[in-house]
């Protein structure tokens, strides 16, 4: 008896056995029908996830290089509005260095004056005008002006003639003149110069130094370069 009740009681109950297997296959494929129903939604938020981590950096990058917060739209939804607490940015500076002579002569008599003018000229961005951000699931595309001079200071004038004729002197008008000249020559000759595209593409190399998007992102520069705007 006791032989027969352990052989009854180790049998398998194939019919619980079914019907487990049964549950567990109808539970895979509940959870397998769901996970299919959902991943259109899961995918896009995390896609939406990393557009706005996107934003998020290039916002960040453009506070700490330009100090403002430009507009960014991301799938054409606004994200961040522009903020404008600054409205020029300077990405590069160089020394320029010109030189005017006057002469003049009346009844015989001539006067001279040649001057040496030492500034530094800046160039970068009007950030007034056509700053955008737009973010792509394939693209990034950051738009704004051409860079161009956006001021020359003196740093130094030097004469390097002052030659006064016999009845021809040098007036104190023709002193303000010749000191007028310099500044404008100094900013023609930074717009004639490579400065602007140099400042386009190191705020280029700045923008990739802080910001690493998946998606490449495309600097796009509107409206007239530095030389035809002169």
């Amino acid at each position: 008896m006791l032989c027969h009740s352990a052989s009854r009681s180790g049998r398998i109950s194939w019919p619980l056995a079914f019907t487990l297997i049964a549950l567990t296959i109808g539970a895979v494929i509940v959870i397998i029908f769901w996970r299919i129903e959902t991943w259109p939604a899961r995918t896009a938020q995390q896609s939406t996830e990393q557009l706005e981590k996107v934003g998020k950096d290039l916002r960040d990058a453009f506070i700490d290089i330009a100090h403002l917060r430009p507009r960014i739209t991301i799938n054409n939804r606004v994200y961040v509005e522009q903020t404008i607490p600054v409205s020029e940015l300077v990405v590069l500076s160089r020394r320029i260095e010109v030189e005017h002579e006057f002469l003049h002569t009346w009844v015989g008599s001539s006067k001279r004056v040649k001057l040496h003018g030492t500034f530094t000229a800046k160039a970068g961005f009007d950030l007034q005008h056509n700053l955008s951000i737009d973010i792509h699931p394939n693209e990034v595309i950051v738009q704004l002006p051409h860079a161009r001079i956006l001021g020359v200071e003196q740093d130094q004038v030097d004469v390097l003639a002052f030659e006064n004729g016999l009845w021809n002197h040098i007036s104190g008008e023709d002193m303000q003149s010749e000191l007028s000249i310099l500044p404008q020559l100094a900013r023609e000759k930074a717009a004639e110069s490579d400065l602007p595209a140099e400042a386009e593409s190191a705020l280029q190399q700045q923008i990739e130094q802080r910001v690493h998007a998946p998606q490449p992102v495309h600097l796009i520069f509107k409206g007239a370069t530095a030389n035809e705007a002169q």
